[in-house]
This record gives C-alpha cells, structure tokens and sequence, in this order.
C-alpha cells in the first residue's frame, strides 16, 4: 500500500488536495515511531483553527498538510503497541502527547513537554506544533498509540453514530473544556461568544452540564438562526444595543454566572459600525464586563503570538488591550490554552453513546469528500452553519 492524498495549504486562500507520501512509523525528527499506528482516516473534519492558517493569519508555511480532528481504523500497528489491534476504530485526540512526562501524567496533553521542540505542546497539521502530519488525509501516522487513542468499544454501534463521534477529536472536549474551566453547573446562566461549531460545542456542554440558560453572541444572522433552532438563546452583536441590554432582555439582569470565549483573536467589534472592524480584544472585554463578580470565564479560543494579519503591530505579537484592570477589580477567574482533550473524550464518548449528547445535530455536521475540501474550507469561511467532516474513504456515506 502507498498511495495516500491529503489536504495542502498553498498560500493565503488557498488550498490543494494533492499526492502525499503515505505515512509511516517515523516521527519528525525521523526516529523510528514503534509506539505509534497507521490509521486508515474515517472521518477527518474542518477546524476554525485551520482557518486561521489558510486566512494567512499565522505563519504556516506553505505545504503544511492540514488536519488534527480525526477518526480511523488502525492497519498497521507498531511493535511496542500493546492495547490496539489492526481493525480497531478509534479517536484520535488533537494534542499530540507522549504520555510519559510531567504535563502528561498531569493531565495536561495539551501542553506535552516532549512532542515539539519549539514549545510545549503538539498537534497534528498545525503551524509551531511540532511537525506532525496533519489527517486531512486518506491515511495517517499517529505516535504514542497506547497512550493518546480512544477505543471505540463497538465498531458497529461506533458507525452509527460516526457523525457526533468524529467530533471527540476536538470541538465537542474543547466546548466541554471552556464550560468546566467557566465553571457551568446547574442552574447557571451562561454566555458563548461566538456561534461556530465550537460556540455551539460549548452551549451544548453548558446544557449537559446543567445551565438553566445558555445564550449565544454572533455577529452572523445565519449562525444565530441555526443557534436558536438547536435550542439556545442569542444576542446580535451587529445590533447597537449594548451586550449587558440584551443580556439583560434575556434573564432579567445586565450580567451572567460564566461566560465563554469561543472566537479568538481574530474577533470583530461590536453594534452596527464595528461589526465589520476587526477589534482582537473584544471579546475579552466584553466578557469580564458581563460576567459577574468572582466568575469563571473560560477561553478556548485561540489567541496566537504570531499574526502577520493584524489589525496593528503590537496585535501582530499576541498584545492585546485588554482591561485587565476591570477583571481584577471584579476577582474574575481566567482560563486560557489548549484543550486536554484526553481529560474529557472518555466520558464524552458515552454520553454520545447513550443518546445525552446530539452533538452532530448541534453543530450542523455536514459530510464532503476530500476532494470537496478546498470548496469546503471557502464555504466554511463565508459563516455558513456548517461543521464539514471530510469522507475520504465514503465511509460515513456507506454508514448512513
């Protein structure tokens, strides 16, 4: 077998589904990987992340091959791998971690000490993430495989919910991780800014976790249409009415228990004129002004410390103006970075499984073909209500 097809970054706008080596048991650095698999990719899906890149807003070179959410069956097993068998389906968690050094055995995949040598932290086809090969691909290599794959415990009750299943590599943990890090639990009013799939990731994880109230912030109509449709409340941020006036048109007061970051730097400002001007501390701001005193905000969203995009020089370098002053007056509580996805995919997985968590339905799943990635990502970029999951091998098509 070596034959493998994957999805390319070009240049800004850009990307190409071209010929790619087909993996083996190597890591970047070339060393032999005899803890990792090869994973025949089931389901492989687009990020918000990978936008970022291809939007030229990082410094991706070009070439990179995309993709850190995915799903697979193992067919080649290395010989130090001792859980998994060829045939297995499996989850593959976003951070790429090697299980054995302090961050790992703490729980905190997302910041492993020994997959990158630039920083901690790893991850599949991603810019300063240590090299690894992304899985927008037909096929994939993944290290430390004893230690970083979900088992699915059925095959076939695991295809049948394939569509909410793919999304445990990363918005469903990353969502559930900026609700607990927000510290949502029953009865609490929570805002979401943003109504992309991870967003939505998040409210669905506030309601499962107990929220009385989830409200959704967007600037996009469309985005908010499908957010009330699967069951949130939503404030319009393009609208000149303050966030606190309309927040407190929903739940009777100008503040919430917990709020969510879920846009990023990349954010946009506020009321009618600033909707369409890039404002990078926004969100931030916005938040600890709503957020009542001694609350949680959890970030998720990605803040990068380089942007060769930014709306100015100190922004280009990860400096935001944020009102740290306000959220120290109000004992608020912050919680940044990536997402430990292995922290949560577990238990996730079951509440997928015993029908407490219609993730697919929520995030508005829709399944492509690889060679429909690069309309897929354009697509994507305009604001549809869209999670696009790539199909490399029809497999999601032969399951529904």
């Amino acid at each position: 077998m070596s034959g493998n097809r994957g999805v390319v970054y070009i240049g800004p706008g850009k990307v190409e589904v071209q010929n790619i080596a087909f993996p083996e048991l190597i890591d970047p650095a070339g060393r032999k990987a005899n803890h990792g698999v090869i994973l025949r990719v089931v389901a492989t899906n687009i990020c918000g992340s990978d936008q970022h890149m291809v939007r030229g807003r990082t410094t991706a070179p070009a070439g990179l091959v995309l993709g850190h959410e995915i799903t697979g069956e193992v067919i080649e097993v290395g010989s130090d791998v001792v859980t998994l068998q060829k045939g297995d389906l499996v989850s593959v968690p976003f951070n790429v971690a090697c299980g054995r050094c302090p961050m790992c055995k703490s729980q905190n995949t997302g910041v492993c000490l020994t997959v990158n040598p630039a920083r901690a932290g790893g991850a599949y086809g991603y810019v300063d993430m240590g090299g690894w090969i992304g899985g927008q691909a037909e096929f994939v290599m993944v290290p430390f495989a004893d230690f970083n794959l979900l088992k699915f415990p059925d095959r076939d009750r695991a295809m049948a919910k394939i569509r909410d299943l793919t999304c445990l590599s990363d918005i469903l943990p990353t969502g559930y991780h900026g609700a607990v890090t927000a510290g949502v639990g029953p009865g609490a009013s929570v805002y979401v800014a943003g109504a992309g799939p991870v967003g939505l990731a998040a409210a669905a994880s506030a309601r499962l976790l107990g929220a009385a109230v989830t409200i959704i912030g967007d600037v996009n109509p469309v985005r908010l249409a499908h957010a009330r449709r699967v069951g949130f409340e939503t404030v319009d941020l393009s609208k000149d009415a303050s966030l606190a006036d309309q927040i407190a048109g929903l739940v009777g007061e100008p503040e919430v228990d917990c709020a969510i970051d879920c846009v990023g730097f990349e954010a946009r400002g506020h009321g009618h004129a600033g909707s369409q001007v890039e404002a990078p501390a926004t969100v931030l701001n916005s938040l600890m002004e709503v957020t009542r005193v001694a609350g949680n905000i959890g970030i998720p969203g990605l803040y990068v410390t380089d942007d060769p995009g930014a709306v100015d020089a100190a922004a280009r370098q990860g400096s935001l103006s944020v009102r740290l002053g306000l959220g120290w007056a109000k004992s608020h509580s912050f919680f940044t970075g990536q997402t430990p996805v292995m922290k949560y995919n577990r238990n996730l997985m079951r509440a997928i499984l015993w029908d407490r968590l219609n993730i697919a339905e929520v995030v508005n799943v829709t399944v492509i073909k690889l060679d429909d990635a690069p309309s897929g990502y354009a697509e994507f970029d305009s604001g549809v209500p869209k999670k696009f999951v790539i199909d490399p091998h029809d497999s999601l098509k032969a399951a529904a």
